[in-house]
């Protein structure tokens, strides 16, 4: 029989499958021994099975009766009791950590009569009132879908009216006032009176915590975090502990490092008198966490104990909540906490250094995403710049863009293509699609703990937090500070770190860590604006160092010219995967490939290739020098001839309108002769036609010249003392024979240039995997090739037959809504489908070829996932952007340590 339900006491931190990660960690804070107030975890299990037959199944309210009879056992108070009645929080809690984006309802348990028990038993009338309204205006937004807006109007009337500012001003005497205009609009709302008893408050609130798991916001925020729709989400149900019964009491969160900075040290928020929303709402500034031990200087010491117990424990940043009830502390949650990029590396090394964790256990902890972060442009310390406001560095980065104050405005500039910051009093789970857009978020209010500074960081988005001197006007879209007005669509520029905000643009340079990468340590030393920075620099160095000691992969680089070539080397490339040798066409030589295609004769074809021979030499010859001694992969021309071509509808509009004015010559004969090939060769879908392999069988002479221009690059290279490592590689190779015959004409061509050099020249030929039919016939293929390169884009497009030119923009956004995809298989690799197509092709390769050198030059080299995927299929290596070389070199390292993790458990 399934067991639904369970205490805290029964669990531990490695059940989140079943617990979810709040369950989990609270059951493992109980094995610690720590002061956490009792109570149960109703599991994923269930909720699945919510989502499932549409109701919660009856064994759980039976469970919950139950557990509920313990919790009531062990604190001493019962659920609707006269005179000391136990409150409920009742929270969710799924596997991986979703900030704000499923319910909370706080205070469960109160009504008509309990609100005055409750009011005898703290001694504080306003504090009952005060959780009474509370309760009414959580349960009616969250769990019965009143807008929150009709409540926030009740409470704003409320405090204009009584002339004060804040919540907590507000006496009891207002507070029942409150309460009884919100009790109406529960009535108005949903046409019957706000529920009076306890348990059915209960009941209803676990159901809307289930429901909440397939909300708009929640389905948003995991199709962004690429998590799973099918896990559901765990309730955790907890007597109430109260931060809001006056000065001795409040609420806070802390981490036990900076997850902006990494820093060691006391970091969080704290509010006195406040419950723990507060804090995450940003709806108040907070208090820093050090302002506790001047008001209290006792439970500050045992917090500072239990953090430092916490970390020592999971061995890493902890993120914990915590309530101080009248002097006394109670431990609410805790997490691995969500760091900054910089902040990732950096406590990944100080943790080695206390010797915490191991170097391996480090690369775990750090990601390449995160590293791709750090390689962005920040602000030049030059610049000019107009200062108008300073906040919080919530999350570090410099982001330049247009005001928006809304979803809507921020979706729209960022669809036309523009950088926006999204301007927010505070922002609320409601603001996620905004936040998406954005490339960066800007708050008046809230802390380093707020849901902006939570969400940006776990985005990787740069966010200023709690920039009190702004004046945001969301009514009339305008931000007023001092002397300055900013309108909706006006430039302004934030740095995530300093917490400054700028008017207008401001110029950005590279970052120290991509300094780092080009030019060494020391290049990257010396640009360094201080202590923090060069920190960051040593922790890359050597996490990097590290991955690169420990990768099985190489890792190549996606490059056509010698710079491009330059700059992979600098970054770290092990060799050119591809080299796409139709970019070597374009501008003035687009003339001289059109005198190959209309060429009426074979000498008239050969003169005009001959023509391209120099140039070509002269290009390879630049591209083998910068990888000299490295493997060069040069794929011959690929696409198909109408890239390179006229448009053949301005053609025959030009000799339509020509002929219609009566004019004729070598000019309208050309364009006529022109439009005749164009119009012969036009295809409907030209991507599965006249291309690769079928363009060098179909025009003689044209993979010839690219052979013949390799090989004379090498004797240049090798007469100047070098040592080039080309590999010449046919794409599109569907069928052995295709191989066989350009594998001939090449060896045939090799051959008459070493014998006039009088040279060995032996240069490996391979083929591109890029069509379901070579990896399935690999075998075959490996009788011919000398290495193979997966193609993953277009292996990607004809396995799930997408036109990647317009699939990405017809229908993609409606798949993934509707999840058929989590993620674009052209930014991921399809695991599932395409990849077992690359395992085949290895496995059946090397049956026939054991030594078969396999490797990948998609735009998937360059992804992290993919990357993990790669490694396990055996590849040799991946070949990637230049910009992406260090990501991958990264990557590559923590596949094989995640392997190794994985293989000894």
């Amino acid at each position: 029989m399934i067991q639904y339900v369970h205490m805290f006491s029964e669990g531990d931190r490695d059940q989140k499958d079943l617990l979810g990660g709040k369950g989990a960690n609270l059951a493992e804070m109980v094995k610690l021994g720590l002061p956490v107030p009792p109570g149960f975890t109703i599991t994923t299990e269930a909720c699945r099975a919510y989502l499932t037959e549409g109701r919660v199944p009856p064994e759980v309210r039976v469970e919950v009766t139950q557990r509920l009879r313990d919790v009531e056992d062990l604190i001493g108070r019962t659920l609707g009791d006269s005179e000391e009645p136990l409150l409920l929080s009742v929270r969710s809690g799924a596997k991986f950590s979703m900030p704000g984006m499923m319910e909370t309802v706080l205070n469960v348990g109160l009504n008509d009569d309990t609100v005055h028990s409750l009011a005898s038993f703290a001694g504080d009338e306003r504090f009952a009132w005060d959780s009474y309204r509370r309760l009414i205006q959580m349960f009616g937004k969250t769990v019965l879908d009143i807008d929150s807006e009709r409540f926030s109007d009740v409470l704003d009337a409320h405090k204009e009216e009584a002339g004060v500012q804040a919540d907590v001003d507000l006496t009891a005497d207002h507070l029942k006032a409150v309460v009884a205009e919100f009790k109406q609009i529960v009535l108005d709302e949903t046409g019957n009176p706000f529920p009076q008893t306890p348990r059915r408050q209960v009941d209803m609130a676990i159901e809307a915590v289930f429901r909440s798991w397939n909300t708009e916001r929640a389905q948003l925020y995991r199709r962004r975090e690429r998590i799973a729709d099918d896990l559901g989400t765990a309730v955790n149900v907890q007597a109430m502990v109260f931060g809001n019964l006056g000065e001795t009491s409040g609420t806070g969160v802390c981490f036990t490092r900076d997850p902006s900075s990494g820093h060691s040290g006391v970091y969080g928020d704290y509010l006195p008198n406040a419950q723990g929303e507060d804090v995450v709402a940003g709806i108040r500034n907070t208090l820093a966490l050090t302002d506790l031990e001047e008001r209290d200087a006792g439970a500050y010491k045992e917090l500072r104990a239990a953090m430092r117990r916490l970390e020592t424990h999971y061995r890493d940043l902890c993120d914990i909540e915590f309530t101080i009830e009248r002097g006394k502390l109670w431990m609410l949650q805790t997490r691995v906490g969500k760091r900054t990029a910089g902040a990732a590396f950096r406590i990944a090394t100080q943790l080695v250094d206390e010797a915490l964790i191991t170097m391996d256990e480090a690369l775990e902890r750090v990601t390449g995403e995160q590293l791709s972060q750090l390689l962005f442009p920040q602000f030049d310390r030059e610049a000019e710049r107009t200062l108008i406001a300073t906040g919080m560095g919530a999350s570090p980065g410099a982001a330049v863009g247009a005001v928006a104050f809304d979803n809507a405005s921020a979706e729209a500039k960022q669809a036309e293509g523009n950088s926006v910051i999204l301007v927010r009093r505070e922002t609320s789970p409601e603001d996620l699609p905004g936040m998406i857009a954005a490339a960066g978020i800007l708050t008046a209010r809230g802390g380093k703990t707020s849901h902006a500074a939570v969400v940006a960081r776990g985005m990787g988005k740069c966010a200023v937090v709690g920039a009190e001197d702004l004046v945001v006007d969301v009514a009339s879209k305008e931000i007023r500070v001092g002397e300055h007005v900013v309108r909706e669509g006006d430039t302004i520029a934030i740095d995530g770190k300093t917490g400054e905000v700028f008017l207008g643009d401001v110029h950005v340079v590279d970052s120290p860590v991509m300094t780092y990468i080009s030019e060494g340590i020391e290049a990257a030393r010396a640009i360094s604006d201080g202590q923090e920075t060069t920190e960051l620099i040593e922790a890359v160095d050597r996490l990097l160092t590290h991955a690169d000691a420990r990768r099985r992969l190489k890792v190549r680089a996606n490059a056509d010219t010698g710079e491009d070539a330059q700059r992979a080397r600098d970054r770290g490339a092990e060799g050119i995967g591809l080299c796409r040798t139709e970019h070597q066409f374009l501008g003035e030589r687009r003339q001289q490939i059109e005198r190959v295609v209309l060429a009426e004769t074979d000498e008239e074809r050969d003169a005009a290739l001959a023509e391209l021979l120099p140039a070509q030499i002269e290009d390879f010859a630049q591209l083998l020098s910068a990888m000299d001694g490295l493997p060069t992969t040069i794929r011959l021309i690929d696409p198909p001839l109408h890239e390179f071509l006229p448009d053949l509808t301005d053609l025959t509009v030009e000799v339509a309108l020509a002929e219609e004015r009566g004019e004729s010559g070598p000019e309208v004969e050309r364009a006529r002769a022109l439009r005749d090939a164009v119009r012969a060769i036009h295809e409907s879908n030209p991507m599965l036609g006249l291309r690769g392999v079928r363009l060098g069988l179909k025009i003689p002479g044209l993979f010839g010249l690219q052979i013949r221009a390799i090989a004379e690059a090498v004797v240049r290279l090798r007469e100047e003392g070098k040592d080039p490592q080309p590999e010449i590689m046919v794409p599109l190779i569907g069928s052995n024979r295709e191989l066989v015959i350009v594998r001939a004409q090449a060896e045939e061509i090799i051959a008459e240039v070493a014998e006039a050099h009088n040279q060995a020249i032996d240069l490996p030929i391979g083929c591109m995997i890029e069509l379901p039919r070579a990896a399935l016939t690999a075998n075959r293929i490996a009788q011919t090739a000398d290495f193979f390169s997966f193609g993953t884009n277009d292996l990607t497009q004809t396995t799930w037959g997408f036109s990647r030119d317009d699939v990405e923009t017809a229908f993609f956004p409606k798949y993934l809504e509707n999840g058929v995809l989590t993620i674009s298989p052209f930014e991921t690799l399809d695991a599932l489908g395409v990849g077992e197509l690359v395992r085949i092709g290895v496995d059946k390769g090397r049956d026939t070829q054991p030594g078969l050198k396999t490797g990948v030059c998609g735009e998937h080299g360059g992804d992290p996932e993919s990357i993990h995927f790669f490694n396990d299929a055996g590849l040799d290596y991946v070949s990637c952007s230049p910009f992406r070389v260090p990501v991958a070199r990264l990557e590559a390292g923590r596949a094989v340590v995640l392997t190794d993790d994985v293989g000894t458990r």
